[in-house]
């Protein structure tokens, strides 16, 4: 007779064979577009605009095979300290077999997948077996029944004691600190209060991806990305732009600086960096290229001792009370280099409050500002910017000399953690989102009963936590892979699972709330159109499923046999 302990073990190696299966699928796909999209032998990437449907669904499900993976491997640790955890990562890998199965058919024609194969897949064994047992739901109705009971929607998070500390720390914060300010500042769109940003700076917030010879929290020995994640979850939930998103901007200027600032530079910028001396923003984003880095066109026209910058920025978050900005600009004005013919640079301002300023520079030219009336992500304040013969000095360009033409690789060093701190910004407000929907079916009656008495909320709220807890251990296992100097593709999966899972679990939280949840008072609709914004930034949805994600494992389809 098996015992308990080898049964659990027979599910979850089950489930693991189950998604293999289905990874065989998606790969012959991406070989096929490989060779659809190849001439005389050679990956053609622009061949690749004629399949952007089919691999745009192709990415989501990779990302969605990779989260289950990443959530069955977090339940094989955990599941003897909490046996929801072996529920939820069981029915949570059957929904998305499930999904990706259903969108393989769907597009089976365009990927070259046999419809009888895939239709039989789901009749034989493994996949048959499997999907009979886990994911129906009775099993997400029983899930989402424990979880009211319980109350409490933290399941164990895997981390060690010091991250634990850590998690502990910043979530105390985000309590007592931030979330009492929160529903003011979006709702009047004010400025984030000094005093918030100061408090935060004590917290070493602004450090976390700064090594400690430079004044941060990162050892100098080794990455901690870790670390990161885990700050930025629990800010996230206290308020995504008060908190969340504070760290987000000097974590890509860190980055970029640490790939290819001068030793001058890191010495000067990151201990400022570190504290919050220094507030940093990033200008990459023009009006005319969006999220197509390469096309960047701000000029930067060499000068005596520097460089004069012309040309325009947009969505540049926090750029009025920031001290620095980062900004990608063309030091090559042959447009055919492309991106080899841009440089970074770190621009010097005065910080200024309020939704437009300008300034005049000491040294020449003019730089001014207004925000961008948003429905959500208030407080941060994302920024037109224009630059008319504005001066900056020759230390100003990254790595000096031998920066010249490093801009994008430098900015691109930056966006790789930005990606992966936007998933856990994401989980961060999947959190708040889970917590007050929870509270709420507690609490609220209709019809005589409460609200998480009735099957469809507790399905609801069971899928809502599988989603965060995909999100979250998806984004730890990137963040070890990054300290191993690896998971570059992973991070760009990781954003894109968990910003489609955080806009659809804040839809749920806001729908349970009923009308209350569309009051503004209610913290739930901010949630709601604060996750929306999550999909578009550091990344657009389409750009990084398209021109990142599926384009590299398209490229590369014959490595992932």
């Amino acid at each position: 007779m098996k015992t308990e302990k080898s049964a659990h073990s027979e599910q979850f190696k089950s489930a693991l064979v189950c998604l293999v299966v289905l990874q065989i699928e998606v790969n012959a796909a991406l070989q096929y577009l490989n060779s659809a999209c190849s001439i005389e032998g050679q990956f053609s990437p622009a061949q690749l605009d004629d399949h952007q449907k089919v691999s745009y669904e192709l990415a989501f499900s990779v990302a969605d095979l990779e989260a289950a993976s990443a959530m069955l491997k977090y339940a094989i640790k955990v599941s003897s300290d909490d046996r929801l955890c072996e529920q939820l990562s069981l029915a949570f890998c059957a929904d998305s077999l499930r999904t990706v199965w259903q969108r393989l058919l769907t597009h089976a024609t365009e990927a070259g997948l046999s419809r009888s194969q895939l239709l039989d897949l789901m009749d034989s064994e493994p996949l048959a077996g499997f999907l009979a047992e886990h994911g129906d739901v009775a099993q997400f109705a029983a899930i989402g029944t424990e979880l009211l009971a319980r109350g409490n929607v933290r399941l164990p998070s895997g981390l060690d004691d010091e991250k634990e500390i850590i998690r502990d720390s910043f979530a105390r914060f985000a309590e007592e600190v931030v979330m009492p300010q929160a529903e003011h500042i979006h709702r009047f769109d004010t400025d984030i209060p000094d005093e918030l940003i100061n408090a935060a700076a004590e917290m070493g917030c602004f450090g976390t991806c700064i090594p400690e010879r430079f004044g941060g929290l990162m050892p100098d020995e080794r990455n901690d990305s870790l670390a990161m994640i885990v700050v930025t979850e629990e800010l996230s939930r206290g308020s995504l732009c008060a908190a969340g998103s504070l760290i987000t901007r000097p974590e890509i200027a860190a980055r970029a600086l640490l790939a290819g600032g001068t030793e001058q530079q890191q010495e000067f910028w990151l201990p400022r960096l570190a504290v919050g001396e220094s507030l940093a923003a990033i200008a990459i984003t023009e009006p005319d290229c969006g999220s197509d880095v390469a096309r960047v066109s701000l000029k930067a026209t060499e000068s005596d001792g520097g460089w004069v910058l012309n040309g325009a920025k947009t969505w540049c978050t926090f750029a009025g009370k920031s001290d620095v900005l980062v900004t990608l600009a063309r030091t090559d004005n042959d447009l055919s280099m492309g991106h080899r013919g841009l440089s970074l640079f770190m621009v010097d301002k005065p910080r200024f409050t309020g939704h437009e300023f300008s300034h005049e520079n000491s040294n020449g030219g003019r730089l001014t500002g207004r925000a961008i009336p948003t429905i959500g992500y208030r407080g941060m304040h994302s920024f037109d910017l224009s630059f008319e013969d504005f001066f900056v000095p020759d230390t100003a360009l990254v790595g000096g000399d031998e920066g010249l033409g490093r801009g994008f690789y430098y900015t691109m060093a930056g966006f790789a953690g930005g990606r992966i701190q936007t998933a856990a910004r994401a989980s961060g407000v999947m959190q708040a989102a889970l917590e007050h929907a929870v509270a709420y079916a507690r609490d609220r009656k209709v019809f005589g009963a409460p609200v998480g008495n009735f099957q469809l909320t507790q399905v609801k709220l069971a899928r809502m936590l599988a989603a965060l807890t995909a999100s979250r251990q998806f984004s730890y296992a990137v963040a070890r892979m990054m300290d191993d100097d690896g998971g570059q593709m992973e991070a760009s999966l990781v954003k894109l699972f968990s910003c489609r899972a955080a806009e659809w679990v804040t839809r749920e939280a806001m729908q349970i709330h009923g009308g209350m949840g569309y009051a503004e008072e209610s913290d739930v609709s901010r949630y709601f159109v604060d996750a929306r914004v999550l999909s578009i930034f550091e990344g657009a949805e389409e750009t990084l499923a398209l021109k990142v994600i599926a384009r590299d494992l398209i490229a590369n389809a014959g490595e992932r046999t």
